[in-house]
C-alpha cells in the first residue's frame, strides 16, 4: 500500500473522486501542510492505493483532470493545486507525468509537487461527504460531473457504483 496527497480545490470533491477509483483502498479528507511557502493548511486528501491495481501516473492524471489544474493558486492559500509526496521516488514520477501532460491542457499546469509534512482530518460531519449523501445539491452540482467524467474517460479504473464511505483516519 502506498500513499499520495492531492489538493486542488474543495476536499469534498477530491475525496469523492478518489473514492470512486479501483485500487484506492481509503481516502482521508482534511488539510495538508508542506514546506514554506506551502506550509499553511490547505484542503486536500491522502489517497491510500495499491500500486499493483492503479499506478501513480493515472492517479495524477485523474487529479489534474478533475480540478482547475491550470488556475493560479497562492502557495499559502486554502486551495492549492498540489500532489504531496510521501516517498522520494514519487516526486520524480509525478514531475514526469506533469511534463508529459502539460501540452494537453489549454494553459500551463500550475500543480506543484510538494513533500508531505503534516495532515489533520476534517470535522467528522464532513468525512465521506459524497458517500453519505450524494443527493445534496453540492454533490449534484460539483461532484457528479467529475464522477461522470471519470466513468467516461477512465473507465478501466472507475467504479460503476457510488463511492463507498471509509472510516475517518485515526490520528492518535
Amino acid at each position: 500500500m502506498e500513499k499520495i496527497g492531492f489538493g486542488g480545490g474543495c476536499h469534498w470533491c477530491t475525496e469523492g473522486v478518489f473514492q470512486a477509483i479501483h485500487g484506492v483502498q481509503r481516502v482521508d479528507q482534511g488539510f495538508i501542510r508542506s514546506e514554506a511557502p506551502s506550509d499553511t493548511w490547505a484542503e486536500a486528501v491522502v489517497v491510500h492505493f495499491d500500486p499493483a491495481a492503479i499506478d501513480l501516473a493515472t492517479l495524477m492524471e485523474i487529479h489534474l483532470r478533475t480540478h482547475s489544474a491550470t488556475k493560479t493558486f497562492e502557495p499559502s492559500g486554502k486551495y492549492r493545486s498540489a500532489a504531496y509526496t510521501f516517498e522520494n521516488d514519487q516526486a520524480a514520477k509525478l514531475r514526469e507525468t506533469l511534463a508529459s501532460l502539460n501540452g494537453v491542457f489549454d494553459k500551463p499546469l500550475s500543480t506543484a509537487v510538494l513533500p508531505f509534512r503534516e495532515f489533520k482530518p476534517s470535522d467528522a460531519r464532513y468525512q465521506n461527504y459524497y458517500a453519505t449523501d450524494p443527493d445534496r445539491p453540492f454533490c449534484k452540482r460539483y461532484i457528479d460531473p467529475k464522477l461522470d467524467y471519470i466513468r467516461k474517460n477512465f473507465a478501466k479504473v472507475a467504479s460503476t457504483t457510488p463511492p463507498a464511505a471509509h472510516e475517518a483516519p485515526d490520528m492518535t
